[in-house]
């Protein structure tokens, strides 16, 4: 599979699983412009990373925008929404077990 191999769909976001194990889930994320707005609630950590375009999310209650080559942590149980994309805006998500994520030093493990 190549990761730039995708076709942007016309609303919400397209989900594809590159790699899963009994710890960890890794993510392709497209998402088009138009979306619904769900809150997510996750048992895992989440980390993202956005290879393309433009979001801005809502992390308990504060907006954090992201752009191309921006990474960010979400903790497990942290409440958190998609607010919006720019069209054909690409993601790499890691779900891993709650406490398995560390970002020191660029490293993430435990997989």
């Amino acid at each position: 599979m190549n990761i730039y191999d995708y076709k942007v769909p016309s609303s919400g976001e397209d989900f594809s699983t590159l790699f899963e194990n009994r710890n960890t889930k890794i993510v392709r994320i497209v998402s088009s412009d138009i979306l619904e707005e769900i809150e997510y609630c996750q048992e895992e950590d989440e980390f993202v990373i956005l290879l393309e375009g433009s979001a801005v999310l809502e992390i308990e209650g504060s907006k954090i925008t992201l752009n191309r080559g921006d990474t960010l942590l979400i903790p497990a149980k942290t409440r958190h929404k998609v607010l919006s994309t720019q069209k054909g805006t690409l993601w790499i998500a890691i779900h891993a077990e709650n406490g398995k994520l560390k970002t020191e030093n660029g490293i993430i493990g435990d997989f």
